[in-house]
C-alpha cells in the first residue's frame, strides 16, 4: 500500500484486520460535529481553500497516530458563539473516544481538543439565549 497512511494491524486465525487511520479520523470527526456547540471542523488555511475547491476531506481536522493498540487523536475544531468552550471541548472528547473505542476495538489514549476559533452566526437570532 504505497499511500503512506498509517494502519493499525491485528492478526486474526483468519488472516489480518488493518484499519487506516483515515478511518479512525472520520469515526472522530462525525462524532465531533455532532457535539452542540461545534460549528465546524478547522484543518488550517490550506484545507478550508481546498474545501472551498470543491476537495471535502470527511476527516479534516483531525490528527491520528497510533501507538501500539492504542490511539492518541487530535481535533482541531471552532466553537459556535454563546457556548461554554470547556463544556463544548469535554463533550466532544467524550462523544468521540466513545465512538471510536465502540467502533473500532482500540484504547483511546487521548483526545486532545484545539479550539482554533469561534463561529459568529450572521443571523442574531439564531444565537443561543444565556
Amino acid at each position: 500500500m504505497a499511500d503512506n497512511k498509517d494502519y493499525w494491524a491485528s492478526l486474526q486465525e483468519q488472516g489480518s484486520v488493518r484499519i487506516s487511520e483515515d478511518v479512525v479520523a472520520s469515526i472522530a470527526a462525525l462524532a465531533a460535529s455532532e457535539v452542540k456547540g461545534v460549528s465546524s471542523l478547522s484543518s488550517g488555511l490550506g484545507g478550508d481553500i481546498a474545501e472551498l475547491l470543491g476537495k471535502r476531506n470527511l476527516s479534516r481536522g483531525v490528527k491520528i497516530q497510533f501507538t501500539g493498540d492504542e490511539v492518541i487523536i487530535d481535533i482541531f475544531l471552532l466553537i459556535k458563539y454563546g457556548y461554554v468552550i470547556c463544556d463544548v471541548a469535554g463533550k466532544v472528547q467524550e462523544s468521540v473516544i466513545s465512538a471510536v473505542e465502540s467502533m473500532t476495538g482500540l484504547k483511546v489514549n487521548a483526545a486532545n481538543i484545539h479550539v482554533t476559533g469561534v463561529f459568529f452566526e450572521r443571523d442574531p437570532e439564531k444565537q443561543p439565549k444565556a
